[in-house]
């Protein structure tokens, strides 16, 4: 079977490399992990091999030739096999440069088919971590991971691989055919083998180090133009009158990165300078010794040739190699910083067999005893994502303490209480953005940990109070929540949200870009859109997290009107800092300290006297006149 050959070449390749010397400060499973990437691809790799030792053989064989031609000029022999052999090594060069063409080719392939599954594997991984993990994380970290380091690794395949197998085999075949045609000359050119060796091992480790630390140098630029690029982190520069000092920590670590690449560079060119000198006083010694076995009658003159020849096959795979090392070893440091966010274990995940939501008529939510405690740093990050020594050690101390209420469904269920007291925790809950860790949150009667992503996010819609919106059209971030929708769809959703007259008339409708995180709308307008993403989505369960705590009272109002229309016929749990806006709730629950302390209609919360009565009179007693 055609198999058996792949897997046995593979196979073959794999022990080659796990025999190598593991790298300095590099994880020992970093190599088999890397293979594992590989795998998919290697029928393009036994290709590959196969292409490297057919040039490796034309490589070896131009000098051979090149030595009868000598010995045929001497011996005085026909000038027709002179031209006969000149015309061989011209086509061996023709051929061995079509050959170079097509095994970049497939290096190529190999490569940046690898890189591809990596990227989208980093990709994809990311995407199933909690939200902890990103209210930790620098962003620029991660787009550091998945742009920089991921070509880093790239090189291995794309060159490093390929210049290794072809420098190897060509190493050997030199070797061979050297001591073929003089094993005295070949042991003497040995005998600066281990000047090569022995520097090339020592600045490989120097070298991962370097690497090591401009990658994470280069990641803390990229968090800096992140952050300091937005809109409002461009505005929080200007105001607090920063601009100097921060143009002052960005040309801090972007000197370390230049006089690290100066460092790298230099030490290259040193080690480099070396081997080519070493190159040059074997050949001097071949010449020597291969010109007095000539002299003396012991070796023909193109014999010598052919050795000196050889001997720049045997020198140059050799300084290649020993840079390849190099090369290696910063590319496996990029794929350590990219498996060390593979790693990191999803907190959340989809059951073996999810069930879904009914389809038929409003849900009912429901927490049961509810315990929570927000994970430490440990379970949802990295230190070098936070760009710290150490991890915080703190976290895991539970923050809701016994929850439990059902909302009925089409019932609206407020959550009002002080600043911190878990009312957005409680509301995170339900779309599974974390997972309980004692109790149950039911939709529908079914344990949320019990659906499918896919069930979960068609059911429950959220509205925060700073609605995001992506650098793009208006249609395309509605679009987001329904992809599938029609032109008609969306000014129905916009018409619904009271923003109808303003999409109008803009110059481009629906084709307008609202700018990064939708700055160029004002508060009101980005609220009215993203509520109108959400009518768009047709969740039967709505959670609103204070979603007019931010606005003034005219925004407040058109907000107000597409909340109502939002929320009509619909499962809803309001998270309210203004008590005036959920006097119509059919259940007021107040948290303090993780608990629901307090329960009941707004009328009857009132007649207890209670804190919810403390709140309401906190917002609504008359402030004595400023004289």
């Amino acid at each position: 079977m055609r198999s058996r050959p792949v897997d046995g070449s593979w196979m073959l390749m794999r022990g080659m490399m796990q025999r190598a010397d593991t790298p300095k400060g590099i994880r020992r499973g970093t190599l088999r992990r890397v293979l594992r990437f590989a795998r998919p691809h290697r029928l393009s790799l036994i290709i590959f091999l196969l292409l490297t030792v057919v040039s490796a053989v034309l490589a070896v064989s131009t000098p051979v030739l090149a030595g009868r031609v000598v010995d045929a000029i001497i011996k005085g022999g026909s000038v027709s096999s002179v031209v006969v052999l000149a015309v061989v090594i011209a086509l061996i060069a023709v051929l061995d440069s079509g050959l170079g063409l097509v095994e970049r080719w497939q290096s190529s392939r190999i490569g940046e088919g690898l890189i591809y599954d990596l990227r989208r594997a980093v990709f994809e991984h990311v995407q199933r971590m909690p939200v902890a993990f990103f209210t930790r994380t620098r962003t620029g970290a991660l787009v550091s991971r998945l742009n920089n380091d991921v070509i880093g690794a790239q090189r291995a395949f794309t060159s490093t691989l390929s210049g290794m197998v072809t420098n190897v085999i060509q190493l050997a075949l030199s070797l061979g055919v050297m001591f073929t045609l003089s094993w005295q000359v070949t042991a003497l050119a040995l005998v600066l083998l281990p000047v090569f060796v022995l520097p090339a091992r020592r600045m490989g480790n120097r070298m991962a180090d370097l690497q090591r630390e401009a990658a994470g140098l280069n990641a803390g630029m990229t968090t800096q133009m992140t952050e300091r690029f937005s809109a409002p982190g461009a505005t929080l520069v200007k105001l607090f009158g920063r601009p100097k000092p921060e143009a002052e920590e960005f040309g801090d670590r972007a000197r370390r990165v230049r006089d690290i690449g100066i460092r790298n560079a230099m030490a290259t060119r040193w080690f480099m300078t070396g081997l080519t000198l070493v190159s040059a006083l074997a050949q001097a010694l071949v010449y020597g010794l291969g010109g007095y076995l000539a002299l003396t009658g012991h070796l023909a003159a193109g014999t010598v040739v052919s050795l000196a020849l050889l001997l720049t096959r045997l020198y140059a795979p050799l300084t290649a190699l020993a840079n390849a090392r190099v090369d290696v070893m910063t590319a496996l440091v990029s794929f350590e910083r990219v498996f060390e966010v593979l790693d990191l274990k999803p907190m959340i995940t989809e059951a073996a067999e999810p069930k879904t939501v009914p389809e038929d008529g409003p849900v009912s939510v429901e927490f049961t005893d509810v315990r929570f405690a927000y994970p430490a740093a440990d379970r949802v990050s990295l230190a070098s994502l936070e760009e710290v020594a150490t991890l915080d050690a703190r976290g895991g101390e539970e923050v809701l303490h016994g929850v439990s209420f059902r909302a009925e469904p089409g019932q609206l269920v407020a959550l009002v209480g002080s600043s911190g007291a878990g009312k957005s925790t409680i509301a995170s809950l339900v779309p599974r953005l974390y997972d309980v860790d004692q109790g149950s949150v039911r939709l529908a009667g079914v344990d949320v940990r019990e659906l499918g992503f896919d069930s979960v996010r068609d059911t429950v819609g959220v509205v925060t109070q700073d609605g995001h919106l992506f650098h793009d059209t208006i249609g395309a971030n509605l679009r987001y929540a329904r992809p599938t929708a029609t032109d008609e769809e969306l000014w129905d959703s916009i018409r619904r949200a009271r923003l109808e007259d303003l999409v109008a008339s803009l110059p481009d409708g629906l084709d307008t870009v609202v700018g990064e995180r939708g700055y160029r709308l004002s508060g009101g307008e980005r609220q009215r859109l993203t509520i109108a993403r959400l009518l768009l989505a047709r969740p039967k369960v709505v959670i609103l997290d204070e979603a007019t705590a931010h606005l003034d009272s005219e925004s407040e109002v058109a907000v107000q009107a597409a909340l109502t229309e939002a929320l009509r016929g619909r499962t809803s749990l309001v998270i309210a800092h203004r008590l005036s806006t959920i006097r119509a709730a059919e259940q007021i629950l107040v948290v303090e300290a993780g608990r629901v302390v307090e329960r009941g209609t707004h009328t009857e919360l009132l007649a207890k006297g209670g804190r919810y009565a403390d709140l309401y009179r906190t917002q609504f007693e008359e402030q004595p006149a400023v004289a």
